[in-house]
This record gives structure tokens, C-alpha cells and sequence, in this order.
């Protein structure tokens, strides 16, 4: 190859470098758009709402919250994925989601892991067990003896097969040997209704979805599904002090961009909402819903809860029989 044409190459690979940093430097010079693949008002959409505005004012730039329910969340990963990376479209979702769609999920578009980039976890929670105000139990110990003194009598919600309320049942069930028959809606906007109008026994929720019911004496909240309990709902026991070693099923909305988003740019996105997890009144209002900041925010931290989710989700669904879809 002659002198001329690699020192050319070189010259082009230059400016491709200080496109990519000057890019990095204006970002963003335009609106972001988070898109949540689950309906309005659960816990990702309040997350992402409560996000966005203070996101907005310390990037300069407004933050648009979107929805796009249904299909597992495939399709608004796809939006995302198959978008520009450039940081301007992100999607909000929950960190186990992904783990557990390619196991159910027999053909996805998608290979999460490759195509979408980790920017941060949002907020962590559990999500917790309630009864029907009927239901003979008002604690774990009672909840276990009432289910095995009856087996196959009791019946539980979730918001749907493979989801994070599903696997938290099953894998409870599967510790301690419970039959519980399960009934799976599509949302908690079906599955919290059907246990305050006694349609099932049980279910498993966000605490802003049920929250309200327990104060109106509707629905008794049991146990939450963390190895610990919440610094802010901390009269609710763990689930494994039922009996269960290491029980922890916590939710975990997280930020992700398509694979390929310059790193400068993600890093920009990740210090901001970091930044704006910081502030006293975003910490107030993500407690109002029940959830709380990270422990440790950043793409590190949330790569690594990725690679930590997988062996424990793909576990309980094969360990359960959820057959693929």
C-alpha cells in the first residue's frame, strides 16, 4: 500500500474519531425519548415520569416518556434497537425482562445482550405479596400453613407468564412446596383488581399498585421478594424468611440504548441520571411509589446485575415447566 494511501486512511479514521467526540461533546442537541414497553402508571412508566423532567432540565434538552405495551416488551425493544444509536432514544425496562424473554420466547427478533447497551438501573424495589382481605393469614407463617393445610385450594395473579410476579411465585412455591394455582392476566391492571374483587387469593405487585387497597383494609401485603427489607417499607418481612435461602427477586428498572452508542455519549447519559437520582425530591417521589435510588448506579453496575440475573431466572423458569412460546 503506498505512503498516500495510509496516511489517507489515517486522516479519515482521524475525523471519524472527532465526528464521533464532537457529536459526544454537543449531546444532546435535540429531544430524548424514553420508551417503557409496559402501560401507564406501573412502576417503569412512574419511574421513567418522576426521571424525565429533572433528566430534561440537566441535559438541556426535553425528555419525552412513551409507552408501548404488549408483546412481551419485543416491540418496543425493537423500536429502540433498530433506532439511530446515538443516545437519543432509550428504553426503560426491567433488568430481569430480557433474561427471561429468551428463555420463553422461542424466536426473538433480538439478541438483548449484543443489541441493547446498559446506561443504569432507575430504581430498585420489591415486589410484594398480598392476600384478599379474606384470606385466612396475615402473616408468612400463617400464609404457609393455611396453603399446605389446603393444597391446590388457593389460587394466585400475576401480570402474566414469565413475568417478574410469576417467577417470584413460582420460585416460592418451588422452595417450600406449596400448590398454588396460578392465573396470569395481562398487567397488574387486570391482576390487582382481580384479587381486591376476590377473584384470586393472592397476588404479586408493585406496592403502588396495591398499596392503596391495604390502607382501605381491601388487601393484606404479606412479604416483599427481596433478600432484604426495603429501607422505606421495612414492616414488610422478605418472602425467605419463610424458610428460603438467598430468595431474591427484586425489581430493577434500568436505562438501555441500542448497541453501538458512542461510549462518551452513554457515559454523558449515565452521569445525569445519576446526577438527578441524587437530588432529595427525586428520592422522595421515587419513594412515594415505592421504590428507592440504586445502590450504585452507572453501566457498570447494571451489567453486572444483568449477568447476575441470568442463571437465577432461567432457573426457576425451567425448574417451573414454563413451556416456550
Amino acid at each position: 500500500m503506498q505512503r498516500r494511501q495510509v496516511l489517507g486512511q489515517l486522516a479519515a479514521a482521524a475525523i471519524g474519531v472527532t465526528g464521533v467526540t464532537v457529536r459526544a461533546q454537543n449531546f444532546p442537541a435535540k429531544p430524548l425519548r424514553i420508551i417503557v414497553p409496559y402501560a401507564a402508571g406501573g412502576s417503569p412508566d412512574a419511574v421513567a415520569r418522576i426521571l424525565a423532567q429533572q433528566l430534561g432540565t440537566v441535559m438541556g434538552q426535553p425528555v419525552l416518556v412513551e409507552n408501548l405495551p404488549g408483546s412481551s416488551g419485543i416491540a418496543a425493544i425493537e423500536i429502540v434497537r433498530n433506532g439511530a444509536a446515538d443516545g437519543y432514544t432509550l428504553l426503560m425496562a426491567d433488568a430481569a425482562h430480557w433474561a427471561v424473554n429468551r428463555v420463553i420466547k422461542t424466536k426473538l427478533p433480538h439478541n438483548f445482550q449484543k443489541d441493547m447497551a446498559p446506561v443504569s438501573i432507575a430504581s430498585f424495589s420489591a415486589l410484594y405479596l398480598a392476600v384478599h382481605d379474606t384470606f385466612p393469614a396475615s402473616n408468612l407463617r400463617e400464609l404457609v400453613a393455611a396453603v399446605k393445610a389446603k393444597p391446590g385450594t388457593y389460587t394466585y395473579g400475576s401480570s402474566g407468564v414469565g413475568s417478574l410476579h410469576h417467577l417470584t411465585m413460582e420460585a416460592f412455591k418451588q422452595g417450600l412446596g406449596l400448590d398454588i394455582l396460578h392465573v396470569p392476566y395481562k398487567g397488574t391492571g387486570q391482576s390487582v383488581p382481580a384479587l381486591v374483587g376476590g377473584q384470586v387469593h393472592m397476588a404479586v405487585a408493585a406496592y403502588n399498585s396495591i398499596g392503596g387497597f391495604a390502607k382501605e383494609g381491601r388487601v393484606k401485603v404479606i412479604a416483599g421478594n427481596t433478600r432484604e427489607r426495603m429501607a422505606i417499607l421495612a414492616q414488610f418481612p422478605p418472602m425467605g424468611d419463610a424458610g428460603l435461602k438467598d430468595f431474591h427477586f427484586p425489581g430493577e428498572n434500568a436505562l438501555f440504548v441500542p448497541s453501538g452508542t458512542p461510549k462518551p455519549v452513554i457515559d454523558k447519559l449515565a452521569a445525569a441520571v445519576a446526577k438527578v437520582l441524587a437530588m432529595p425530591d427525586i428520592v422522595t417521589k421515587l419513594n412515594t411509589v415505592g421504590v428507592e435510588p440504586p445502590r450504585q448506579p452507572g453501566p457498570a453496575a447494571l451489567a453486572e446485575t444483568i449477568q447476575r440475573d441470568i442463571p437465577r431466572y432461567e432457573s426457576v423458569v425451567r425448574s417451573a415447566g414454563i413451556q416456550p412460546e
